[in-house]
Parts: C-alpha cells; structure tokens; sequence
C-alpha cells in the first residue's frame, strides 16, 4: 500500500470518526458559518479562512501540476476526480449529508476541522460551548490536538507536503474568538 493511500485513508477515518460524532449532522457550508463568524467580536475567523490556503485547496486540483502529479502518482483520473486527492482537498461526504449551502469547490473549510454543522450552528448553540460540543462541534485547544489534525493531510505521504512546523503554520490560520 502507498504512502499516499495510507494518508487518504486516515483522511477518510478522521471523517468518519467526525461524522459518528456529530450523530449525523449534515454540512452546512461557509456560508452558513460566515454569517456569525466574520465579525470583530469574533476574530474576523470567515475571513482569516478565506484568505488562507485551505480556502484554495479545491482548486489546487484543477492545475495541470495536480493532474501531473496524480498521474506521477499513477492514478488514472485527474486530480479532481481523484478520492485520495479529494480527501485532503475538500470535504468528501455521501451527498445526502451536504446541506444545499455546501460547495465543495469552497475546499478545506471550518467543517472540515470542526465537523458537520447542522447541529451546532444556531446562536443559542454556539453560545454554549459545552452545548455546542455535545452537539458536534469539534475543538481543539492545544498544540497537540491541533497538530494531530493538522498532520492528517500534512505530512511526507503527501506529495507535495513539506515538514509540517506547527509554530511557523498555526499562526497563519488561528482564528480564536478573541478574549474579552
């Protein structure tokens, strides 16, 4: 089994383990979640997210590079069509758990870190962190934790990935609620 397959494959068990946790909630999509989160009070996160990488990840597959390279690779579609691309790129989901707001071309996106949405993303919900927990929304509050998300996709299986450096990466997407 390949380096590459192995990372899809722990890509897809994150997803999994994510979507049993959310007991079946469904992907709302950056819109949804930009209605709250794009404000001062809450650290501007849609738009620390829209300007990062993550937002461009779909579209990364698009290139004549990313084709090149899933053919290097020996894959037999492009890399937008291919599921061990497609598992770090966006959010890989059976269609009937993506709300009509999700748009996979919107690439790794807050769901793909924080879980599917629907049951967490009201405001009295979110109000509530132990609430909003419970209802699937995944945290992370340390370095640890963080990196052992992030490293799922970025790490040497990945055929473009450099070594993943938490204190040189996280500050370029953080996007806690600032403190009162």
């Amino acid at each position: 089994m390949s380096r590459f397959t192995i990372i899809a494959l722990l890509a897809g068990l994150i997803f999994v383990l994510s979507s049993l946790t959310s007991a079946q909630n469904t992907y709302v999509g950056t819109t949804t979640c930009k209605m709250c989160h794009n404000t001062e009070k809450q650290g501007k996160q849609f738009e620390i997210w829209s300007k990062s990488k993550h937002s461009e990840a779909y579209s990364v597959l698009l290139t004549k590079e990313a084709d090149a390279i899933a053919t290097k690779k020996g894959f037999k579609t492009k890399a937008v069509e291919t599921p061990e691309c497609l598992g770090c790129h966006t959010i890989t989901a059976d269609a009937k758990l993506l709300d009509k707001k999700f748009d996979v071309k919107d690439g790794v996106q807050c769901e793909s870190c924080h879980g599917a949405g629907s049951g967490y993303k009201n405001m009295a919900t979110m109000k509530d962190a132990k609430k909003a927990e419970k209802a699937g929304l995944l945290m992370y509050e340390d370095e640890k934790a963080i990196t052992a998300l992030c490293v799922t996709c970025h790490n040497e299986k990945s055929p473009t990935a450099k070594k993943f450096e938490y204190a040189k990466m996280w500050p370029q997407i953080e996007h806690r609620v600032p403190k009162k």
